[in-house]
């Protein structure tokens, strides 16, 4: 069988993703800061693209066309002296605007330097003039200071510095500091900082106690028994019954088993139950009061207010900058005569892409509205009586109602977070699978954790109810819910299984 080349001509579709299609796209699943700099910067990379003053946005009676139109005077005025640079104007523009009447008004000097002035007066005079002599420094001004956090590690180094130690001693302890995790725990072992250091193992464990007495107490420990018995040895309990439950039943007490650590012992529930109260006082991860985590403050996309005949839904434009087209580039473009073809091409595209962009961000926030719009439609009844009420839903319904793609509604509830009477919520939030009711309709997997989260709290602490219990519990409340989904869902909320949440009654 011999081969051959051959050429036909077929017709096939295909989707071509442009990149004014990707970058719409992109736009969807930004957040609100995300959106911010992305618009910063394309304003930086495209001179076609401006801001519109806070003034033009609430300017009423046509004053910001009027401010429009003179701005545009001036710029023809300025074009025209460059047309004409000698000057040799036979008379003033009939068609120009009256000049306001010139008034001069006595000021400062604005060339005095004010910071050389108060520098030399505020010093004092008794110095000589030499020593007070300004001089010009590398310094930042105190506009560019910003306020910084004290993190562990510098705050330990600070006290390492202020202590009497040779400085040989000095840089084992900033190699000790240097290892120490968020929680304040060493991830070293002596015998990788006696290698790293060149000293002796005894020298390391030295300084090791000694920063092991830094503030907050409890740091530098290797595991969790050593920073808590650093601590009761500051508060002056070694020897004592707490310091004998740490050294030996540190397992039995996570397991809260009270009552075999009181036989072992030989002590009474009652004695062992005080200390175990000032064992709680401690902090076993004592390097988290000075973690360097800045709050991430949330702010809303969108409000959903509570109205008499309904719920309205209000965008949140606070910040986002309200873009539009340069008006001087587009009387460039009118010029064609003037305006090499280089220059027009490269307007003409800047002009596209700043067109293009304007676009996306109005088609973004009318998705964000829409999208919002029927999740309110759907959970109109968890608006109004709480998060037992919340329905099942799916991607898929909105997108149906809406007539948009799932990928489209998925990427518009990315990171978008909207503020209800219920309280600020992702919009993801609304998305729930369903459990299966044993008479009725099918119930959201968020308003079956509230059910276990409520019926956890009100159970009797000294007898709490297992995984089982609460299954049956569930059942009473007319909730088709399995043991192992119950775990799944209280694991997921962060609590405690019933051993551990149990809690022993003193008589």
């Amino acid at each position: 069988m011999a081969l051959e080349l051959r050429q036909s001509l077929g017709l096939t579709q295909q989707l071509v993703m442009t990149p004014q299609l990707q970058q719409a796209i992109k736009l969807l699943q930004l957040s609100r800061l995300e959106l911010l700099e992305t618009v910063s910067q394309e304003m930086e990379e495209n001179p076609i693209l401006e801001e519109m003053s806070q003034e033009e946005l609430e300017g009423d009676d046509g004053a910001g066309e009027k401010k429009e139109e003179s701005k545009q005077a001036l710029q023809e005025s300025q074009e025209r002296k460059s047309e004409n640079p000698s000057g040799d104007d036979s008379g003033p523009d009939p068609d120009s605007p009256s000049l306001p009447e010139v008034t001069v008004e006595e000021r400062a000097r604005d060339d005095v330097d004010w910071g050389n002035y108060l520098s030399e007066y505020n010093s004092g005079y008794s110095e000589n003039f030499s020593e007070r002599h300004y001089e010009e420094k590398d310094t930042p001004s105190f506009e560019n200071f910003t306020a910084t956090k004290t993190d562990l590690s510098s705050h330990l180094l600070w006290q390492l510095n202020m202590s009497n130690l040779e400085d040989e001693k000095k840089e084992i302890g900033a190699y000790i500091i240097g290892n120490l995790n968020d929680d304040g725990y060493l991830d070293a072992t002596i015998e990788e900082i006696s290698h790293e250091t060149g000293c002796l193992i005894d020298e390391a464990e030295a300084v090791l106690k000694l920063v092991q007495n830094f503030d907050p107490v409890g740091v530098a420990a290797r595991d969790t028994r050593e920073c808590l018995l650093i601590q009761i040895a500051f508060q002056n309990l070694t020897g004592t019954l707490v310091e004998k439950i740490i050294e030996d039943h540190l397992k039995d007490l996570e397991e809260k088993r009270y009552h075999q650590i009181a036989d072992q012992v030989g002590v009474s529930i009652q004695d062992l139950l005080t200390a175990v109260a000032a064992i709680q006082e401690l902090d076993p991860k004592p390097g988290r009061i000075y973690t360097a985590e800045d709050t991430i403050y949330v702010t809303p996309d969108i409000y959903v207010a509570k109205k008499s005949d309904g719920y309205e839904i209000i965008q949140n434009e606070d910040g986002l900058p309200k873009l539009r087209i340069n008006a001087y580039y587009r009387r460039i473009l009118k010029n064609r005569g003037r305006v090499s073809d280089e220059t027009k091409a490269y307007i003409q595209e800047k002009m596209r892409s700043a067109a293009w962009l304007i676009k996306s961000i109005h088609q973004r926030q009318r998705t964000l509205y829409r999208v919002t719009e029927s999740i309110v439609k759907f959970q109109e009844e968890f608006l109004d009586k709480g998060i037992a009420h919340l329905r099942p839903l799916v991607l898929r319904d909105v997108a149906e109602d809406i007539e948009m793609h799932e990928s489209t509604v998925s990427r518009v509830t990315t990171n978008k977070y909207v503020h209800t009477p219920q309280g600020l919520y992702e919009l993801k939030f609304f998305f729930n699978s369903s459990i299966s009711r044993i008479d009725g309709d099918d119930l959201a997997s968020e308003s079956v954790k509230d059910h276990i989260r409520k019926i956890i709290k009100k159970e009797d602490k000294t007898k709490p109810l297992s995984d089982k219990g609460i299954e049956m519990k569930m059942q009473d409340l007319n909730i088709k819910v399995a043991r192992r989904t119950v775990a799944k869902y209280r694991e997921a909320m962060g609590i405690l299984p019933s051993r551990k949440r149990k809690e022993i009654q003193i008589n």
